[in-house]
């Protein structure tokens, strides 16, 4: 064998060096050998080994090349000169497998590998070697608990990237890094996020549509429909079908919304009247509903009971505008107001409805079990979810309700987490069941798909389960029959506003609780030994003080209702009507043994000349209670009706379709009081349920013919610190054929 030089390598990885080199990759092995030598490719590069006769076995060849030939010994068979060029991953040099490097605590964005093409110019050999120091490009580093990649550099040098595409075995950890890191890229843009809820920006919106909607009620629930009518219809059992589509918004106020403020840092916020008529700065959040699908079939009683055949069917369009005012600083809701307008069969329906605090379009049912309004309209998520992490199994509370996420979903192409959520007070206390399943992404600040289910029921088959102090209390505050709500929104458009709502913010000129409730010498303590609740007015030709005078002349007729007010009775309800120059009233009436009845009677003339007229009177089959200790104080009607008339408090009782002129009531309005102590409930007894005292309200009502409309507007005050509960205005128009 002489000193002939041989070679270690393969022939193809002879021909790969041939083309990194820009020489021909075609011939045998002897001829690729030479024609990289003449390249100037090192010995050592090329594995060239010189037999050592002396030893007998072959060298590693130096630099200077032992005897300066360049012929080589085939250590292989030849191969065809057409050999294609391999790089092979399975020579006896090549690496095994090389696990990734440990995940570090870093983000999973920087744990991604990012896809980037690489133009490499394949340089000379010797070249590349000189600047290997400063073109470097070292492997990722490795963990303790991972293989360590092996010192293929000589020297401890940085693999530059020829050496890399030279090299099998570093071809192969790249190859890895790659084809793992995409499919990391892959995994994690197709895993769900957990995230907290982004708080609401002025000017956010988003479409939805309303789908399977379904509302029924039945017996006393009825009312949640029909109360606002002047002719209701007898129906025992009203089904509802709708469907239409929304938007949910929160409203962008203007600079002229802050016209009490010092600076604009509460740009977005909007002043609203509450019920004190004070003006607060507020959000402002609407839920706009048309509904073009509005069916509505209703129920007669049929020999004492309710039918199931449908009797009455009214197919109809209605469009419903909800909205609400959240304050600024406290958080709670000022008020919620009510636009709607309908058309059934041959009849439209317009109307207002406007609630302060607690309330809305389910009335008692959310003052009974606060935050079941939140069924109505899709649910704000960071006023929901607060900071609570929506993550898988996350648990939590929040007004009334317990949630939980279950898992995600996809809907549509989105992948979103799925939260169940059930109201406490409902389950609890027995009165059916409420549940909503929520779908939510990071992009919304609503739910992007909810459903609701909603079922409250008297019957005491619903409530087996339920102990006898439970049903006693059910029986006393729940309304007999049934009430059920079912539907579903989902989200069909997201717009995004830009400067976030700020709450628990103070602002300028915010009411103080001393410019909210009256002095204590305001209200008056009458139910001590009055007999009804003081009236002065001097915009009503005949008040409540002056019709009184009256009782002693009906003393042949109504002689119960003379000799009760005369002793220790006392009046608990009061109405009046303007009849023409005539003031007829109506008053109820208990004496001390729980006697109890009511006398109808008008009065005209003035105070000098007046003349009294009987014109009916009766007695109450309910147990009407006798409790003077439980009168509250409250404020005389005459101070009630002189802060409603305030037009710069109440503008809105105030005009030709309201409540006032200006100056004084209009002829149609009328003024009374209701007076409620424990025990007194229309045969419902409290007193062994709630720990209270009485309460006063007033209500203030109207009802007038204008253009072919039934028109009617009422309102609720309680009397105690003359606070607006609420007030309705509504418009009935029969259209023509």
């Amino acid at each position: 064998m002489g000193d002939e030089p041989t070679t270690t390598l393969t022939v193809a990885k002879l021909k790969a060096l041939c083309v990194l080199n820009d020489v021909s990759a075609s011939g045998k092995k002897a001829e690729l050998l030479a024609r990289l030598l003449e390249a100037g490719v090192d010995r050592e590069t090329l594995g060239i080994e010189v037999f050592d006769e002396s030893t007998a076995t072959f060298q590693p060849a130096s630099e200077e090349g032992g005897d300066g030939k360049d012929a080589v010994v085939d250590a292989e068979p030849e191969k065809g000169e057409d050999e294609p060029v391999m790089l092979s991953l399975e020579d006896d040099d090549t690496i095994s497998a090389v696990p990734l490097p440990a995940r570090t605590s870093k983000t999973l964005d920087d744990e991604v590998l990012d896809a980037v093409v690489l133009e490499a110019d394949l340089v000379d050999v010797v070249d590349e070697a000189d600047r290997a120091d400063t073109n470097a490009v070292p492997l990722p580093k490795t963990s303790s608990a991972s293989t360590p990649l092996p010192d293929v550099t000589r020297e401890g040098k940085a693999l530059t990237l020829v050496e890399m595409v030279r090299r099998p075995q570093a071809i192969a950890v790249l190859l890895t890094l790659v084809l793992l890191g995409a499919g990391g890229w892959y995994y994690v843009n197709n895993q769900l996020e957990p995230f907290t809820a982004d708080s609401l920006r002025y000017g956010d919106t988003m479409g939805y549509m309303i789908t399977e909607g379904t509302f029924l009620a039945s017996e006393e629930y009825v009312e949640l429909v029909t109360d606002q009518l002047e002719d209701p219809p007898n129906y025992c059992k009203i089904r509802l079908m709708f469907q239409g589509e929304s938007t949910a918004s929160v409203t962008n106020g203007g600079v002229l919304e802050l016209s009490t403020q010092s600076s604009e840092d509460r740009l977005g916020a909007v002043k609203v009247r509450g019920g004190q008529g004070m003006s607060w700065l507020s959000v402002e959040s609407v839920n706009d509903m048309s509904f073009s699908q509005f069916d509505l079939s209703g129920h007669y009683p049929l020999f004492g009971k309710c039918s199931d055949t449908t009797t009455d069917t009214t197919t109809g369009q209605a469009d419903l505008k909800l909205t609400t005012w959240k304050e600024l600083r406290e958080q709670v809701t000022l008020a919620t107001e009510l636009e709607f307008a309908a058309t059934l069969s041959a009849t439209s329906y317009t109307g207002t409805a406007f609630t302060y605090g607690v309330g809305g379009l389910l009335g008692d049912l959310e003052e009974l079990s606060p935050g079941l309004g939140m069924v109505i309209a899709p649910v704000e998520l960071a006023d929901f979810f607060g900071n609570a992490y929506i993550t898988k199994d996350a648990t939590g509370t929040s007004s009334g309700w317990e949630w939980r996420v279950t898992g995600s979903e996809k809907i549509g192409s989105t992948n979103m987490w799925k939260v169940t959520a059930s109201h406490r007070d409902v389950r609890d206390f027995c009165l059916g069941y409420a549940t909503m399943t929520m779908w939510l992404d990071a992009d919304s600040p609503w739910a992007a798909r909810q459903t609701v289910d909603v079922a409250i029921s008297s019957d005491e088959a619903s409530r087996t389960s339920c102990s006898a102090w439970q049903q006693r209390g059910i029986d006393a505050v729940l309304p007999d029959g049934e009430l059920e709500l079912h539907h579903t929104f989902e989200r069909t458009t997201l717009t995004r506003g830009y400067k976030a709502v700020e709450l628990g913010k103070t602002y300028d000129n915010r009411p103080q609780a001393n410019d909210l409730n009256p002095d204590d010498d305001e209200v008056v303590n009458w139910g001590v030994d009055g007999t009804h609740l003081p009236d002065n007015s001097t915009v009503r030709a005949h008040p409540l003080d002056q019709a009184m005078t009256c009782i002693s002349e009906f003393n042949s007729v109504a002689s119960g209702a003379v000799t009760a007010l005369e002793n220790d009775g006392y009046v608990w309800r009061a109405v009046d009507q303007q009849n023409g120059t005539d003031t007829e009233w109506n008053i109820s009436w208990v004496d001390s043994d729980t006697t109890a009845g009511w006398l109808h009677f008008s009065v005209s003339g003035d105070a000098s000349d007046q003349t009294c007229t009987f014109i009916a009177k009766g007695t109450f089959d309910e147990s009407i209670t006798h409790n003077r200790d439980s009168i509250p104080k409250a404020l005389p009607l005459h101070d009630l009706e002189t802060r409603l008339m305030d037009a710069q408090r109440y503008p809105d009782l105030t005009g030709p379709d309201a409540l006032f002129t200006g100056s004084g009531l209009h002829d149609s309005t009328s003024v009374g009081y209701l007076v409620v102590v424990p025990g007194t409930g229309f045969g419902i007894d409290f007193s062994d349920l709630l720990d209270t005292s009485g309460a006063t309200t007033i209500d203030v009502q109207r009802q007038w013919e204008e253009n072919g409309k039934d028109r009617s507007f009422s309102l609720l005050v309680d009397g105690t610190d003359g606070r607006l509960i609420g007030w309705t205005n509504l418009s009935i128009e029969e259209l023509g054929g």
